[in-house]
């Protein structure tokens, strides 16, 4: 090839990769940038009986109809609530399902920023279980024992600790003779087994576990100390206020499948029971016995109503106990806006929040 064609070949061939490389841009960019701006909600919850709604709904796609297609749900699992409240903080997780004591600490703790109940969930579904072969009769019995619960400054921790203190006793942290130990649901299973813990305050399906699986008896059902307010929340739906800012419709979604899934378990709850025990086996490889679950089941509520009167009453045990410096003010603890919405448009009636 002469020299002058040679030399005028290598710009036009740099013209035409220019050329290409402009119209992949155009072309292929959008496509990008569709691509990407796919929605995500991040939801946090326990493998237990009381967070039956996102076991269930989860698993007949509830939630994923509700939401639509368009939007993945990133699903992230924990032991206990002080667990999810550090995942909130840190934005690992837009929306949870939580015990009200971690709840309240973490509204306090961020000066009530970090999250909102945006909906009730569960109450009830707690029981003190001790060893048949330990003799506790009275709470007296209790001096020189070890109990445990799920996590330090969870919800049965700190229920177990008022329950303590109302009669008389203390924990071996604060000069008493109650060992309390906390540790992980299935551990507490363990330490049961070999008789290393006398006792434990724990949520279902564990409370059923130690009865069935490990000869316990249940020593206390905790619905039995809240006789003037209905019930107790043992699990509300909390969100961020990140989240109900930016993107209210993605939790509007949400609590209208929450809605939906409470009503059907309320209505089916054989078939809950079905799905629930898969779910359990799939999440944790073992499921649960039939006596098990239908004891667990026997004492949880499955509800949306936020029980606020019991939560303030856990703020203030939290308080009477140390784990708060100063009586909490929870007057912005709630975001019932949406629920109440949903509530509204299936014909029924709105929750009240605390002063309501």
């Amino acid at each position: 090839m002469p020299e002058y064609k040679r030399q005028i070949s290598y710009p036009i061939c740099n013209l035409s990769l220019l050329i290409w490389i402009f119209l992949s841009c155009l072309f292929l960019c959008p496509l990008t940038l569709f691509a990407s701006d796919k929605k995500s909600l991040k939801v946090g919850f326990f493998p237990n009986v009381t967070h039956a709604q996102p076991i269930v709904g989860l698993a007949r796609g509830d939630f994923q109809k509700s939401l639509g297609e368009d939007v993945e749900i990133k699903i992230k699992l924990f032991n206990a609530g002080p667990s999810v409240i550090e995942a909130m903080f840190a934005g690992d997780i837009d929306l949870a399902y939580v015990g009200p004591s971690p709840t309240i600490n973490g509204f306090i703790r961020s000066n009530g920023e970090a999250l909102r109940v945006v909906a009730g969930a569960t109450s009830g579904g707690v029981a003190f279980v001790v060893r048949r072969d330990v003799e506790i009769n009275s709470p007296g019995d209790l001096e020189g024992k070890t109990l445990a619960t799920p996590q330090l400054g969870n919800t049965q921790d700190i229920s177990l600790r008022m329950y303590l203190k109302k009669a008389g006793l203390r924990s071996s942290d604060k000069g008493g003779k109650v060992r309390i130990v906390p540790v992980s649901n299935p551990d507490i299973l363990n330490l049961f087994r070999r008789k290393q813990i006398d006792g434990a305050w724990v949520p279902e399906p564990w409370a059923a576990r130690l009865v069935h699986e490990v000869d316990g008896r249940v020593f206390l059902d905790e619905r039995d100390l809240w006789p003037d307010t209905g019930g107790f929340a043992s699990t509300h739906v909390v969100a961020t206020p990140k989240v109900l800012k930016e993107h209210p419709y993605l939790v509007e979604k949400w609590l209208r499948a929450h809605v939906e899934v409470t009503r059907w378990i309320n209505a089916h709850p054989e078939e809950a029971k079905e799905i629930i025990n898969a779910e359990l086996k799939r999440i944790t490889t073992k499921g649960l016995p039939e006596e098990v679950l239908n004891e667990a089941f026997g004492r949880v509520e499955f509800t949306y109503e936020p029980f606020a009167e019991s939560v303030e009453a856990f703020a203030n045990y939290a308080h009477e106990l140390g784990f708060l410096r100063k009586k909490p003010d929870l007057s912005n603890l709630y975001s019932l806006g949406l629920l109440n919405k949903v509530l509204a448009e299936d014909g029924l009636r709105p929750v009240a929040k605390i002063g309501d």
